[in-house]
């Protein structure tokens, strides 16, 4: 099992596939990666040579910025909106979608379970 950026890539996958279980590696990006290092794509992972994953380790390493380092820029990224103020960064403080979306209905994801705003049944004075 070829362990690449902290994660362990899946023996059966293509490496062109396995490569984007990584944070931060798409299906684009996984390419480009695999014609840099000369890899053949349709390799499957537990055929990799050792040669192939250390260049392949070596690239993701010192061209991309992936798992941790980006999961890290992304909060902070979040962070500075939130910090400023803007519209984007009051909808993640108040956890409610980002992007655009509806609010009225569907948003469940993003708002939990529903909080049903009723009347409260009164309590009756206690009786002599």
């Amino acid at each position: 099992m070829a362990r690449i950026a902290g994660i362990d890539l899946p023996n059966e996958k293509r490496i062109e596939i396995a490569l984007t279980y990584i944070f931060g590696i798409g299906p684009a990006t996984a390419r480009k990666i695999l014609e840099a290092t000369k890899v053949d794509p349709d390799k499957k992972v537990k055929a990799l040579s050792e040669d192939e994953t250390a260049r392949l380790r070596n690239e993701i390493e010192n061209q991309y910025r992936v798992e941790g380092a980006l999961h890290t820029e992304v909060g902070m990224n979040i962070k500075r909106l939130m910090d400023i103020g803007c519209y984007r960064g009051l909808r993640h403080r108040r956890n409610l979608p980002v992007r655009g979306q509806r609010t009225r209905t569907n948003a469940r994801t993003r708002k939990g379970p529903k909080k049903t705003a009723g009347s409260m049944k009164k309590k009756l004075p206690a009786k002599k």
